[in-house]
């Protein structure tokens, strides 16, 4: 908290967080990447990840409304909702909301199953996408 509550609005800068880099946050790279992203970029890097966040969740759940069968449009759904819960989660614990529980932030946070199962979520929503064009030809 002390690390997202001082960078302000601008952050402190890339690179340049105090909290981070000192070693006070636990995990950096992986759960608590999002107070170390927080300190660095501050309040309007925060909205823009929010932000980019919620586009992405956004566009899944319009794939799910668009998609061609009963089963892609609820993959689809699953797909988008898995995002959210993961985006929720992790800002929820960095921010002290909920416990720590281990949860990435996606596309952010160090590791490769989670990056990996990701981009397979990506990919199932462009082929429920691509399904429904398809169809309509």
């Amino acid at each position: 908290m002390i690390a997202i509550g001082s960078a302000g609005i601008f952050g402190k800068g890339f690179m340049q967080g105090t909290q981070t880099h000192l070693e006070f946050i636990p995990e950096r790279t992986t759960d608590f990447i999002f107070a170390a992203y927080s300190e660095e970029f501050g309040l309007i890097g925060n909205a823009l990840l929010i932000a980019g966040f919620f586009a992405l969740i956004w566009r899944g759940l319009s794939i799910a409304l668009d998609g061609p069968t009963l089963f892609t449009r609820l993959l689809a759904a699953a797909v988008s909702m898995v995002y959210f819960v993961y985006a929720f989660v992790n800002m929820s614990m960095v921010s002290g909301i909920l416990p720590v529980v281990g949860v990435p932030l996606p596309f952010i946070s160090y590791g490769g199953t989670a990056m990996v199962t990701l981009g397979v979520g990506i990919g199932v929503l462009m082929s429920v996408n691509r399904a429904k064009r398809l169809l309509q030809s």
